[in-house]
Parts: structure tokens; C-alpha cells; sequence
């Protein structure tokens, strides 16, 4: 992959050759899917299981946390891609329209430096 920039597109295209090459659609539906998406988000969350925050915070600057924080990372990321190849999702898009949204719920006046939700600004 040395000198190849990678895209969505491409990254995409990969993981649906590996799974194509072992027969793994007929187990991807939608929901199964979510659900996976799911599961490895808990495995992402795991690892923060016992740990303070600046433990935590230390820790994932450090190998063996941060490759394991990356694997997870990379796992929910995959699933992501397999749900909006499925059902047609541009993720840049619909991240990019979903960052328009929030800017305007979320004005700057009125949401600068605290934490409560839209609806309550």
C-alpha cells in the first residue's frame, strides 16, 4: 500500500473482497450488522473498564493499550463501513451534513463551554 492514498472508497472495496472471498455476506444483514457494530463498540468500551479517566488517558498514549484501542477503533470503524455500503450511505456526506445540523442546534453563543443538550440552550 506504500505510496496508495487511501479513501473510504478503496478502504470499502477491501473489506468487501475479504468478505466476498469467504463467503461471509449471506451472515451480514443490516441488523446483524448494527449489531456487531454493537458488540465491538463494547469491546471498545471494555477497555476503559476500572480505570480512572487519567489512567485511561495515560495508558492509551502507551503500546499495549493504544494498538489495543486502535484494533477496537478499527473494528467498529469496518462495521460502520459494511452498514452504509449495505444500505447506501455516503458516511462523508451524511458526516458532513451531520456537522451543518449540529452547528445549528448548537451555536456557539449558546453552547460554548457546557455540555447541556439542544434542547435545553
Amino acid at each position: 500500500m506504500a505510496g496508495t492514498e487511501i479513501t473510504l472508497e478503496h478502504l470499502t472495496e477491501r473489506l468487501l473482497a475479504f468478505r466476498d472471498a469467504r463467503d461471509w455476506k449471506q451472515f451480514h444483514s443490516l441488523k446483524d450488522l448494527i449489531l456487531s457494530l454493537n458488540l465491538e463498540a463494547a469491546e471498545l468500551l471494555e477497555l476503559t473498564q476500572w480505570k480512572g479517566e487519567a489512567e485511561f488517558e495515560a495508558l492509551a498514549k502507551e503500546d499495549p493499550t493504544k494498538t489495543e484501542l486502535a484494533q477496537e477503533c478499527a473494528d467498529v470503524f469496518l462495521y460502520l463501513l459494511l452498514i452504509a455500503e449495505r444500505s447506501g450511505i455516503d458516511l462523508l456526506s451524511a458526516a458532513s451534513a451531520k456537522i451543518d445540523l449540529n452547528e445549528q442546534k448548537y451555536p456557539v453563543d449558546k453552547s460554548r463551554g457546557n455540555a447541556r443538550k439542544y434542547t435545553d440552550l
